[in-house]
């Protein structure tokens, strides 16, 4: 009975020896039939001495100086129809949407009460042009009987007044047809202005008043349109000495990513003071939109050229590091990084100029930055070949003469197991002999 349990624990030890004999047997057998990895060349990340980094040439070039802002597409002009005149809408002639030309039919009110309204004024300016005829005659007739002095000269003083006011009654009478003729020809609604319609506010049969606030349709000047952008204070005399130039500044619209040019235009004129608020300047740049690219309160990003500089060297933007020392690049000189301060000037489509700091042909790090430090060793890309491509390749064995492959046949780049490429008797152990295996039926007797 108090044997059992040293048994029960010998047994347990046993087993536990057993399972790590085949544990290690296992690893064994696996590491045996794995080919080794090639060693690294280095290490990266930041506990490495050697970092892989991509590096460029410092360029000599030229470069455009630009301001980049945010714009709004506005019209030049916008108008809102209205009528001058009330009544009924008898019909309404445009279509949603279409282009007009200025003095083209829109609408057309009721004209009958004004039509009325002429004839009643022309009625009454014939009445009193006859009076004034009839008027003229007696004054003749008394300046010949004054001559004669067959009448006294008040008389002929009063006729000759009475003719005065009745040439004045005429001239208003004359106006009240031309305003009445005015107000008839203010039935026909037309554009005031070419562009754009906008959607109908008002339809056909309503009774409208005159000078309507909301309206019957909105007309958009598209052709040209305008674009309104605001220069950061800093960049104003500068951009004041190239609008006062000889040349006009040409303007570019992008789209949201800055990667397509919408359209092109020139810089049309600058406010004449800066905003306080937001310490810019407000310009604007007339676009001609002959293919309708821009829209009326569309955003869009703005270029503005204002020069360009000739000779200058030039890295990535994103070459160019910044810290308390300020702007500093990484030049790899003798396979190490080595961290040079420079001074920046304009940026334009993604290069920097460099003012000092750097001289042409200089390789600058691009990639990589954030595992250099001054003076770490460096490899760069594309400088030396990288160490087991051909076996990561697959790449086929020489073939030796006759088309023969190495010794034993083994690929190039593939680990030779022990014994590989020689005979079965010169292996770690002999394989049995297929002769001797089919031996006759005599010598099995035997």
């Amino acid at each position: 009975m108090n044997i059992s349990p040293r048994l029960s624990s010998s047994r347990k030890a046993v087993i536990w020896v057993v399972i790590l004999l085949l544990f290690v047997v296992g690893i064994w057998y696996l590491l045996g039939r794995t080919p080794p990895a090639p060693e690294p060349m280095m290490r990266r990340g930041w506990g490495g001495q050697t970092s892989s980094v991509k590096v460029v040439p410092v360029e000599k070039g030229g470069l455009d100086v630009q301001v980049r802002s945010i714009g709004t597409v506005t019209p030049l002009n916008t108008v809102i129809v209205r009528s001058r005149v009330g009544g009924v809408l008898n019909k309404v002639t445009f279509t949603e949407g279409a282009e007009v030309k200025q003095g083209d039919l829109l609408a057309e009110i009721d004209p009958a009460p004004y039509r009325a309204q002429l004839e009643q004024a022309q009625g009454q300016l014939q009445q009193n042009q006859a009076q004034l005829a009839n008027a003229e005659v007696d004054l003749n007739l008394y300046q010949g009987l004054y001559a004669e002095d067959s009448i006294a000269r008040q008389q002929l003083d009063s006729q000759a007044a009475l003719v005065r006011e009745l040439k004045g009654a005429n001239k208003s009478q004359q106006a009240q047809v031309d305003d009445a003729r005015l107000q008839l020809s203010w039935t026909r609604i037309e554009a005031p202005i070419s562009g754009r319609l906008g959607l109908r506010r008002v339809d056909a049969g309503n009774l409208i008043a005159a000078n309507d606030s909301d309206g019957i349709v909105t007309i958009t000047q598209t052709k040209p349109i305008a674009v309104m952008f605001t220069v950061p204070e800093v960049e104003v005399p500068a951009l004041v000495k190239a609008f006062n130039g000889d040349t006009s500044l040409r303007v570019e619209a992008l789209n949201r990513n800055e990667q397509t040019v919408i359209a092109t235009g020139k810089l049309a004129t600058l406010d004449n003071q800066i905003d306080t608020t937001t310490g810019t300047l407000r310009v604007r740049a007339v676009f001609e939109n002959t293919d309708n690219e821009l829209f009326p309160n569309q955003f869009v990003n703005v270029r503005l050229r204002l020069n360009s500089i000739d000779d200058v060297l030039t890295v990535p933007a994103d070459a160019v590091q910044h810290g308390s020392q300020g702007s500093y690049v990484y030049v790899v000189e003798d396979s190490k990084a080595y961290i040079r301060q420079v001074t920046t000037g304009v940026v334009d489509s993604g290069r920097v100029a460099i003012t000092e700091g750097l001289k042409p042909n200089d390789r600058v790090v691009l990639e990589g930055l954030d595992r250099l430090r001054d003076g770490r060793q460096v490899i760069v890309e594309g400088d030396v070949p990288i160490v087991g491509a051909d076996s990561a390749q697959g790449q086929r064995p020489r073939e030796g003469k006759n088309g023969e492959r190495g010794e034993g046949g083994q690929r190039q780049g593939m680990p030779m197991r022990d014994g590989a490429g020689k005979g079965p008797n010169e292996a770690g152990g002999q394989r049995p002999n297929r002769d001797a295996s089919a031996a006759t039926p005599a010598s099995r007797n035997n």
